[in-house]
């Protein structure tokens, strides 16, 4: 028999540090090549790492909620020499079981549900498919565990009882078994949610809803005796890559916002239609699919919207990878859809479905928020009419579609009810001038207000 230990890897995008999130095995435990026996959580995503050899689990050399350096050793497994891996040096290199861990870390598709409004992103009403995780080892509770089972306490700073939320006194939770499940993997208690299913069930957004606002704050108790005034939740993971990025886009580039109320009527009438349409049979469709077109067709007339500014030079990009701002029990995150520009309106729908998926089970990885050229962040769906957001590292411009509803709106001299948004956008005054940016922005809101035109 022979020891190995085993490096924490070097999962991709050159990060440095992960957080154990859990382990799947414990000393004892007979271990198989390539057997998931640990999840990592880095500053973009959750990893689950396979093991590189086989054996018996001798030690587990770091605890769960501890953040280590990459090349740190995580585990050490008793190896059986007639098994072929009678030395330390015939185990993958650590690079190799990095390739591995991301090509391991999928999702499998469950029951679909019924479509519903919400969101997981913000910007991106979600139903159809979810995606099952597989059941966790129990592990301590710590600060940032994410999906530990609910605590039968209440968190701190929410009431007990919230407006169209239920408690057990009320009438039973509707919630169908993929919901309740999703819910137990998310940590959420069913009786907290605010339902807003058409007969008063819980829907698959109402659960990431209640995750979202709970994020890293989850576990947050309420305080035993008054003396306990504060709770201190440590800066790690994706709440520290977060405020990195915005620290940093909000004093490196010069932010200048523009805004314009639209009238949506005619985008909410085609929404329908394709939802109706065969071609769109069993696809997520809603007004954030209209407004991602918009985007595309909107750097096709001003190209300097999808720039990136180097110092040195402005690159002007001519192909669209949009990202999609998405609220996630993690934190926010900013997904991206490679080469959205080449894509038929039924691939957009398709990709962006997808793309929310990956996102609520927290498997987006490293490479898919890589690359973005511009994006976009809807705040409507948490009932916002606008808002002035901030630029996602690297881009110049970023558009934030806030909620659609009716309101008096006159048409031809008469007054009307519309369906109305308000656009906002802000953009890198290095490289989008007053003028371009107005045009960018004036070109979203005509496709939002006449999709007609994106046939020209």
């Amino acid at each position: 028999m022979t020891e190995m230990q085993f490096p924490l890897p070097d999962v991709g995008e050159g990060l440095t540090e992960a957080e154990i999130v859990s382990w799947r095995v414990a000393p004892g435990d007979r271990i198989e090549l390539d057997q998931v026996f640990v999840e990592i959580e880095t500053a973009k995503s959750l990893v689950e790492l396979p093991s590189p050899t086989e054996g018996v689990v001798s030690k587990l050399l770091v605890e769960v909620g501890q953040t280590v350096d990459v090349g740190t050793p995580i585990v050490a497994v008793q190896t059986d020499a007639a098994g072929g891996m009678d030395s330390p040096s015939e185990a993958p290199a650590p690079s190799e079981a990095a390739q591995v861990a991301a090509d391991t870390a999928s999702t499998v598709a469950s029951e679909p549900e019924p479509e519903a409004s919400g969101a997981v992103l913000v910007g991106h009403g979600s139903s159809g498919p979810a995606s099952s995780r597989r059941k966790r080892h129990p592990a301590p509770p710590v600060a940032h565990e994410h999906f530990a089972e609910p605590a039968p306490a209440p968190s701190a700073g929410v009431p007990t009882k919230v407006a169209g939320a239920r408690t057990e006194s009320d009438v039973p939770v509707i919630a169908k078994p993929p919901i309740r499940k999703l819910a137990k993997d998310l940590g959420v208690d069913l009786n907290r949610v605010t339902a807003t299913g058409p007969i008063g069930e819980i829907t698959r957004d109402d659960v990431i809803r209640e995750a979202s606002q709970a994020s890293v704050f989850r576990n947050i108790q309420t305080p035993e005796t008054p003396s306990d005034r504060e709770h201190r939740v440590p800066v790690k993971g994706v709440r520290k890559a977060i405020a990195a990025a915005m620290v940093e886009s909000a004093y490196s580039a010069p932010h200048v916002s523009v805004f314009v109320d639209v009238d949506a009527t005619r985008t909410m009438e085609y929404v329908k239609r394709l939802k109706a349409s065969p071609d769109f049979a069993g696809v997520k469709v809603s007004p954030l699919l209209i407004m991602a077109k918009a985007m595309i067709w909107a750097v096709r007339r001003n190209p300097t919207a999808n720039a990136q500014w180097t110092d040195r030079e402005i690159v002007v990009k001519h192909y669209v990878n949009l990202g999609v701002a998405a609220a996630t029990p993690r934190g926010l995150i900013v997904p991206n859809v490679k080469e959205a520009q080449a894509m038929s309106m039924v691939e957009l729908a398709t990709a962006l479905e997808q793309l929310t998926l990956t996102a609520r089970e927290g498997k987006t990885q490293p490479a898919e928020m890589q690359g973005g050229t511009i994006t976009i962040t809807n705040i409507g769906v948490f009932g916002m009419d606008t808002g002035t957001p901030i630029l996602n590292p690297g881009e110049v411009a970023i558009v934030a579609l806030g909620t659609i509803k009716q309101k008096p709106w006159v048409v031809d001299g008469e007054v009307r009810p519309r369906f109305v948004t308000t656009i906002g956008a802000s953009f890198d005054h290095r490289v989008v001038d007053g003028d371009v940016a107005s045009r960018f922005l004036a070109d979203v809101a005509a496709i939002i207000e006449e999709p007609a035109l994106l046939l020209e």
